[in-house]
């Protein structure tokens, strides 16, 4: 590709924007586009693939900047915001004020890492370090979605073997594709990183530090014939995610072991991750959510929470729910 997005944007900026800027200003690339998340490649340059800065102003309409059309052969393109706009433009409220637990609940995963990841090439503003306060999960929060994501996981796991059972060896697949996916979230949670959206899901995965050892087992899953040998490259998937938060010390150590559901012959691996990481919730707000709304569901009904509107209406029950507490 010769030069990464960001590499190119930060050239843009230093060569062409920065110079003729005289006001106190913050630049960087964030938000939207792959070489934000520094997954671009060749193929990434037929669309949408500028040399961009993303500019923060006190007054975006004074700002009387030259820019080319291109830059080393790319559209060129500024965005003037001041840094109060674009934080409500992209998450329907300016963190720099505070992050409230509703917050945290409603904003999608995938914005907040687009938010954090790309570069800042210069910072007069503080923006940095409003991104600083998106970095991860307050601790109480990715506790809860860990719950969350562990309990995607288990009330599947025997739907494996059952759909197999019947003969129904394409369902069987599409119930074990799920349940990878489910184990997937769970590692990005136990390493705090925020997990892209589909496009990149599985180059982040490769890039965690459990991604090398872990790909492997659950693209066996994937590559089996037949349910008997899935649900047994599930046990085996299962199980190293397991260990992987055992050694993470998130909590005590949690016990695995096999399970058949109703006596039914389909072996299931479990471990109480959800009930461990239950006890060690401490913020009252966290707790009010926990026991009211059903565990997972926020999660899932977060990722389609696109528009602030939106997510404004969900704000308001969890509001509901931490204020009555039922």
């Amino acid at each position: 590709m010769g030069i990464s997005g960001i590499e190119l944007c930060r050239r843009f900026y230093t060569e062409v924007v920065g110079p003729q800027l005289r006001v106190p200003h913050s630049a960087g690339l964030l938000g939207r586009g792959s070489e934000v998340l520094g997954f671009d490649d060749e193929m990434s340059t037929d669309h949408n693939c500028e040399a961009r800065v993303v500019l923060f102003v006190a007054e975006p309409a004074a700002v009387g900047l030259e820019v080319p059309g291109e830059f080393l052969g790319r559209p060129a393109l500024v965005e003037p915001y001041t840094r109060e706009e674009f934080f409500v433009e992209q998450l329907g409220f300016d963190p720099a004020a505070g992050m409230r637990v509703e917050d945290w609940f409603t904003v999608p995963e995938q914005h907040l890492g687009i938010l954090t990841a790309g570069a800042m090439f210069h910072d007069e503003l503080g923006v940095q370090a409003v991104r600083d306060r998106l970095a991860y999960y307050p601790d109480d929060v990715w506790r809860y979605l860990l719950i969350s994501a562990w309990w995607r996981v288990h009330p599947e796991l025997n739907h494996v073997g059952r759909t197999g059972y019947v003969g129904d060896e394409l369902g069987s697949g599409l119930v074990a594709a799920r349940l990878v996916e489910g184990l997937m979230r769970v590692c990005f949670l136990i390493e705090r990183q925020y997990a892209p959206y589909a496009k990149w899901f599985g180059t982040a995965f490769a890039r965690l530090s459990c991604g090398p050892a872990l790909a492997p087992l659950l693209q066996a899953v994937l590559r089996t014939g037949n349910w008997q040998d899935r649900e047994q490259a599930l046990l085996v998937a299962y199980r190293a995610v397991g260990e992987l938060f055992n050694r993470s010390g998130i909590t005590a150590p949690v016990e695995l072991g096999l399970e058949r559901m109703f006596g039914r012959p389909f072996p299931t691996a479990w471990g109480d991750f959800p009930g461990a990481l239950s006890g060690t919730i401490s913020d009252p707000e966290v707790q009010a959510i926990l026991r009211r709304w059903p565990v997972g569901g926020v999660d899932r009904i977060r990722d389609q929470l696109w528009k602030p509107v939106d997510r404004r209406r969900v704000t308001t029950y969890l509001d509901d729910v931490i204020r009555t507490g039922s």
